[in-house]
């Protein structure tokens, strides 16, 4: 028999030992889910073609710069609206990651990172950002924030209208301009991001601009891909009238679609569907932000780029982010049921990535 000091201290140090195990176990627990690969759904797709396009290998590589350090866990205290923010934002990734995962979903969510998606890629070396371009979500105003970044005018006040879109004179280096390599790395260690809004409410948009109210700089639009849109998919060739939202609905719905927009040529970039533009899931973004929350996630996109002592988003006119339900369905009224599944049959994969519902018309 042991004396009872000795039976004590044996007694403490086990339960210091069943003490120690647990707390590594939980440690453990905690590095595993800290630190798990945040790529893990990246593979190798086949080239999508919509224009001629040069095949650049995907880099589906861990992130170097994607949270900068004030939101790292330091202990130190935190604003609550910067918590709840970053907790946002880290919901719409890992979204992002489930969805790009599910097999049955592969076809509409997979690209090929694609000259053309390269393209759609604007570059600020100075700060290490990459921007994609999702065209009628509020562009042209984070184009304005890259040309300031850039050097190329001090305040974005300065910049005149006709050069931001002028990619020789707006100082906007796009990725697919740079060599492989310098491709490659700007895809692992930049912060990136692009800005995504309602599938449907975005080609309502593009078609009001394009074909409605057609800005005179842009003539092509009205005469030249509308008659080509109008002779292969208007039902009565008698009528004279413009291109209809109608037109427009089955021709993006079309699964040979295809071949118009390879005449169409990169025009098409304002109808296509974000996973075409931005290859989400071949492309680890570091931030997607939504037209509808711009408010919030365009200085919360400044602050996680480090800028945003240097230049601030243009002021957001009050309501013009707000989902207009109404209006999405006054536009959807008089068309189709099969017109209407064929469109959120290509267009699935961009509600499923980026949350957003399936159309109540479309439920009923």
């Amino acid at each position: 028999w042991l004396p009872p000091d000795n039976m004590h201290h044996q007694w403490l140090l086990l339960a210091a030992c069943f003490w120690v195990i647990f707390m590594f176990m939980v440690a453990s627990k905690f590095i595993t889910l800290t630190f798990k690969d945040p790529d893990g759904y990246g593979a190798k797709q086949e080239p999508l073609i919509l224009t001629a396009v040069t095949k650049v290998e995907e880099v589906p590589v861990p992130e170097e710069k994607h949270w900068p350090e004030e939101f790292q866990p330091t202990g130190k205290a935190f604003s609550g609206n910067l918590i709840h923010q970053a907790l946002v934002h880290m919901e719409r990734l890992e979204l992002l990651r489930n969805v790009c995962r599910d097999t049955a979903l592969r076809n509409l969510s997979h690209t090929a990172v694609s000259k053309f998606v390269l393209d759609r890629i604007f570059v600020c070396d100075k700060h290490k950002i990459l921007f994609c371009q999702t065209p009628k979500v509020g562009n042209t105003q984070w184009k304005k924030v890259l040309i300031v970044l850039n050097g190329a005018f001090s305040s974005i006040e300065e910049i005149p209208e006709n050069i931001v879109h002028d990619h020789e004179k707006n100082g906007l280096p796009r990725l697919s301009s740079f060599s492989d390599s310098e491709i490659k790395k700007r895809l692992k260690l930049y912060f990136k991001f692009f800005i995504v809004r309602d599938p449907f409410e975005r080609l309502i948009s593009a078609f009001k601009d394009k074909f409605v109210h057609n800005p005179r700089f842009e003539p092509w639009y009205r005469h030249e891909i509308a008659p080509g849109i109008i002779r292969k998919y208007r039902k009565n060739r008698t009528e004279t009238k413009g291109l209809q939202f109608e037109d427009f609905v089955r021709y993006l719905g079309d699964p040979n679609h295809r071949w118009l927009d390879v005449q169409f040529g990169d025009h098409i970039i304002h109808w296509v569907t974000y996973v075409e533009l931005c290859a989400p899931c071949e492309i680890t973004y570091s931030v997607i932000g939504h037209h509808e929350t711009l408010e919030d996630d365009a200085p919360f996109i400044l602050k996680a780029a480090g800028i945003d002592h240097l230049v601030s988003y243009p002021t957001i006119p009050p309501g013009i982010t707000v989902y207009n339900k109404t209006k999405v369905a006054r536009y959807f009224s008089g068309i189709s049921k099969r017109d209407i599944r064929r469109l959120y049959s290509r267009f699935e994969g961009d509600f499923k990535l980026f949350g957003y519902r399936e159309p109540d018309f479309l439920l009923n």
